[in-house]
């Protein structure tokens, strides 16, 4: 089974079709009932990040309910769609793309399943190469680029988001992390596709970032991103043959994966 996590904006994926399943996991309830339906060859759980009504901001997500609950579900393969601002003036908004680097400036968020027990993870190369190849390979999608993920809920200063772009980062976003790092832990394949919906502020002169503008810009260009996931679907084998996200090979974890 593979799995998308939607996000801001991106609250159902399946017509009336899709069967609703609630899991209850060891840190709680997801963010909410994970519907199941079919694109293609591929059976789909679904899930929205923030909830069916946006109820939770990015820093009060329940990460670890969510990738744990999928995982219960059988998924082992996950595409992230998400949300992200520009920090790079050629990346206009509705441009997407697959991100292949990863920096996390949030804080205080809970990002590991491991409270006890002496493990460390590989993280290197935070997605799986297999997931970005299928959603790079579709036409229009840029391939490459860090995000940058920032704890939110509020956007970034110029001041900050000049620093971001003078590092080198592409995007910047408030979701990726830890999300990505969890669904290592879990031995889960996990790539984000990140849809621009507005260049930050220390890059583009204005009023700046407003959430209102994001919202509309990600809702206007929604039809088109939920088609081009469906195709990123498309392009996965049916069997999973990935080895890179599996982090704990040779390794005694303190318990079992679910």
């Amino acid at each position: 089974m593979l799995g998308v996590i939607g996000g801001s904006g991106f609250y159902s994926f399946f017509g009336a079709d899709a069967r609703t399943v609630e899991v209850d996991t060891p840190y709680g309830p997801p963010s909410a009932p994970i519907t199941i339906g079919s694109v293609g060859a591929h059976e789909v759980a679904f899930l929205p990040r923030h909830g069916v009504h946006h109820e939770f901001s990015p820093h009060t997500v329940p990460y670890r309910a969510n990738m744990w609950a999928l995982r219960t579900l059988g998924v082992r393969r996950v595409f992230g769609p998400c949300a992200v601002g520009s920090l790079d003036p050629q990346l206009g908004p509705g441009a997407v793309v697959v991100p292949d680097q990863l920096v996390d400036r949030t804080s205080g968020r809970a990002d590991t399943y491991f409270d006890s027990g002496g493990i460390h993870v590989g993280f290197a190369d935070p997605y799986c190469p297999s997931l970005r190849s299928a959603a790079t390979g579709l036409t229009g999608v840029v391939d490459g680029g860090a995000m940058v993920v920032i704890q939110g809920p509020r956007f970034s200063t110029r001041a900050e988001s000049r620093w971001f772009a003078d590092q080198g980062f592409r995007l910047v976003n408030m979701t990726g992390y830890p999300e990505s790092v969890l669904a290592r832990e879990l031995e889960m394949c996990y790539a984000a596709i990140a849809l621009v919906t507005d260049v930050d502020a220390g890059v583009e002169s204005g009023q700046g970032v407003r959430a209102v503008d994001v919202f509309a810009e990600f809702q206007r260009n929604l039809g088109p991103f939920k088609q081009l996931v469906h195709a990123a679907i498309d392009r996965v084998d049916v069997e999973r043959s990935c080895t890179h996200c599996l982090a704990h090979e040779g390794v005694q974890l303190p318990f079992d994966l679910p």
